[in-house]
């Protein structure tokens, strides 16, 4: 299967969400969400170890808009629909297009943390990869000390598949950590 060939969406709704792919011009919104959540980010994702700028967000934005286009890699970006404010990123994230399946990643603003902001985007986008893309598999993976995001998994009915001992470092120091691989199937 040619993953150039497969039409789909670039953006849908749930009821407070907006989630749609990353377009150029996006990144002055991504920087200020992360700027406003790094330390929250730092224990569980890379990149808010790197040093962080509106030039090098912007071209991040681009990267992940041509990866979209190229259906690479699918990130989304969630706004509310009323404010239009960036609320979260996720994506749909090694993509296997011959299963197909898929792995959903995701990380909220802090201020919108805790009010059902990432499990309804994560419930929509299990939705449209299930039902746009016709994935037969999507997953989550984390870090099992990372009870926020086993929560939305758990919440949404994901099966606990394995936890994988000492499968990688922690982020921010050398201990192994172990990792929880969520899924569902259809």
């Amino acid at each position: 299967m040619n993953p150039l060939m497969i039409d789909f969406p670039e953006s849908f709704e749930t009821e407070r969400l907006l989630i749609r792919a990353p377009k150029p011009g996006d990144g002055a919104k991504m920087y200020e969400a992360v700027s406003t959540s790094i330390e929250e980010l730092k224990p569980w994702l890379p990149f808010a170890h790197f040093e962080q700028s509106p030039e090098l967000t912007e071209a991040n934005i681009r990267e992940a808009h041509v990866n979209f286009l190229t259906r690479k890699d699918l990130r989304l970006l969630v706004f509310h629909k009323e404010t239009g404010e960036l609320v979260a990123s996720s994506g749909l994230h090694r993509i296997d297009w011959d299963v197909p399946k898929v792995e959903i990643g995701y990380w909220i603003r802090t201020d919108y943390s805790g009010k059902g902001y990432m499990t309804e985007a994560v419930q929509g986008i299990t939705d449209f990869a299930f039902q746009e893309l016709n994935a037969r598999r999507v997953e989550i993976r984390c870090d099992a000390k990372n009870v926020k995001s086993r929560a939305i998994a758990e919440r949404l009915n994901f099966e606990l598949e394995a936890v994988l001992k000492q499968e990688a470092k922690a982020i921010d120091s050398d201990e192994l950590r172990d990792t929880c691989v969520y899924a569902k199937i259809r």
